[in-house]
């Protein structure tokens, strides 16, 4: 199957709040990103956002420059209606992170849960990289939760990469430089424990 058909059946199977990976607040995240200051208007991208809350919240904090990238337009059509007319004040990629046509140099922040351990294939993890240079920018931050080591080696049906600090490094490449890390476990609405590693980098090449 397709991971685009994989994702879509997910999404119209189960509620949001019943999905593997759902958080009501992203806690680690939102937290980090205060302590980044960005500027309001700095633009941001969650990366495989899908129906998360993120987007709700950083509206909520007052920023102004918010793009939400996924693979499921089910994902996508799901936030859109629980935000409104708030929706309107973020821009919408429906498309797969390897592939999609990302704007160069525009992001400050690069934020991505749980959508990297699902690239398994080597060249899926090179597309990931070069789509990151390419977006972000110079001086940009990177935040990425993925599963660590200790965390189950499938999600959703599918195998996963899990990382290792000093992989998730060697992953990224010499133009990221970490800033902090964080290991967080998660437990799905069904129970199941994930242990989670959070890594904040700054672009510095």
């Amino acid at each position: 199957m397709h991971p685009k058909d994989h994702w879509e059946q997910v999404y119209a199977a189960r509620s949001t709040d019943r999905l593997g990976w759902y958080k009501p607040h992203l806690q680690t995240s939102l937290r980090w990103i205060e302590e980044i200051g960005l500027a309001m208007d700095d633009p941001i991208i969650d990366v495989g956002g899908g129906a998360a809350t993120l987007v709700d919240d950083l509206l909520d904090e007052g920023y102004r420059a918010i793009t939400v990238l996924d693979l499921s337009r089910a994902a996508l059509s799901a936030v859109k209606a629980r935000l409104g007319g708030k929706a309107e004040r973020v821009t919408w990629l429906e498309g797969d992170i390897a592939s999609v046509d990302l704007p160069a140099q525009r992001y400050a922040l690069w934020h991505d849960r749980a959508v990297l351990h699902f690239l398994t294939a080597p060249e899926q993890q090179r597309a990931y990289r070069e789509q990151l240079l390419k977006a972000l920018k110079p001086d940009g931050h990177v935040i990425i939760g993925t599963f660590a080591p200790e965390a189950p080696p499938r999600c959703s049906g599918l195998p996963v990469q899990r990382y290792s600090l000093e992989q998730l490094q060697s992953a990224l490449g010499r133009e990221f430089a970490l800033k902090r890390d964080h290991k967080e476990l998660h437990v799905t609405p069904g129970g199941v424990e994930q242990m989670y590693l959070y890594c904040q980098f700054c672009r510095s090449d």
